[in-house]
């Protein structure tokens, strides 16, 4: 039942049925950096619109881990915005840690987080599309078919390397190149610093 996009008569849309129940989860890390990555900049409002317009949406997640010590965080605003619009929030505490050249770096893990979300609310959808290309959720995405979910991942092939890892993209029922997806969902001020921070520049 894979399709993977390799047939050029089909288009992202055809992935989507007006009566399936759908779910999202947008892995916020991941996400914005494929998005910096292609150089644009994400309105979540307008994401949210368009992939309301597919199917009949459950519910839309969105995972990022925070630092709590930190008086202001950048990506604060975001959080705030997409809590009371429409969006599920995730979030935990990131861990601080000096690592062995000395480098202090931060540790946010959300996959365990959205992995158990997935697993819940499998039983109740039929469509799954997941915003991500960490391959670490292959086997996620494997136990949720075996549910009767089709699984569409959002990511990127158009950088260098590919945000999506190829074991991920392969066990998908369809693949979605988010730039492909740039003109239904990108900020008209894409680019700029408010659109930098809107979008969550550290996620």
């Amino acid at each position: 039942m894979k399709n993977n996009n390799n047939n050029n008569e089909l288009t992202y849309l055809d992935f989507f049925y007006p009566e399936e129940k759908l779910a999202v989860f947008i892995d916020g890390a991941n996400l914005y950096a494929a998005a910096k990555n292609l150089n644009f900049d994400i309105d979540y409002k307008r994401l949210l619109s368009w992939i309301s317009g597919q199917s009949r949406l459950v519910r839309a997640f969105y995972y990022t881990a925070l630092l709590e010590d930190q008086e202001y965080s950048p990506i604060r605003p975001l959080i705030d915005w997409l809590d009371y619009n429409g969006y599920t929030m995730v979030t935990k505490p990131a861990k601080e840690f000096t690592d062995h050249t000395g480098r202090r770096k931060v540790k946010g893990n959300m996959d365990i987080e959205l992995a158990i979300d997935m697993m819940e609310l499998a039983g109740r959808v039929d469509h799954i599309v997941l915003f991500s290309g960490d391959g670490d959720f292959r086997r996620l995405v494997e136990s949720v078919q075996r549910r009767g979910v089709r699984v569409t991942v959002i990511s990127t092939t158009r950088t260098q390397p590919p945000m999506v890892a190829d074991e991920l993209r392969r066990q998908a029922d369809h693949f979605i190149d988010l730039i492909d997806l740039a003109e239904s969902i990108e900020r008209a001020d894409s680019g700029s610093q408010t659109a930098q921070v809107i979008t969550g520049g550290m996620a």
